[in-house]
């Protein structure tokens, strides 16, 4: 949908991918969303280069997240939660936030 102010699709799905998970690495972006791992690892780098991102080190790994400091960011969530309302179903439900650990045992729902 936005592919023709980003450049690809797979630099907007990575903004869809953050936006809904706040942070993520490259790997785990790229299995997610069913894209190549150098296209990830680009666009990630693409990012961070512009000030869109920052990253941090989490023992080997490198997290990527927005920058709260981003002149744009406001903006640039708005418009992409926007999109988000005109992907396909399958797509949007698959951008809804889900959880990355179990639930606690004994905590009530």
């Amino acid at each position: 949908m936005l592919e023709a102010l980003f450049g690809t699709r797979s630099r907007e799905m990575v903004l869809q991918y953050l936006l809904a998970f706040d942070e993520g690495y490259a790997r785990e972006i790229s299995r997610y969303l069913d894209v190549t791992l150098t296209s990830v690892q680009q666009q990630l780098a693409n990012l961070e280069e512009g000030g869109v991102l920052l990253s941090k080190m989490s023992g080997r790994t490198r997290v990527y997240f927005f920058n709260p400091r981003y002149a744009f960011l406001p903006e640039l969530t708005g418009l992409l939660e926007k999109a988000r309302t005109y992907y396909r179903p399958e797509l949007r439900e698959k951008l809804v936030m889900q959880r990355k650990r179990p639930r606690r045992p004994a905590k009530p729902l």
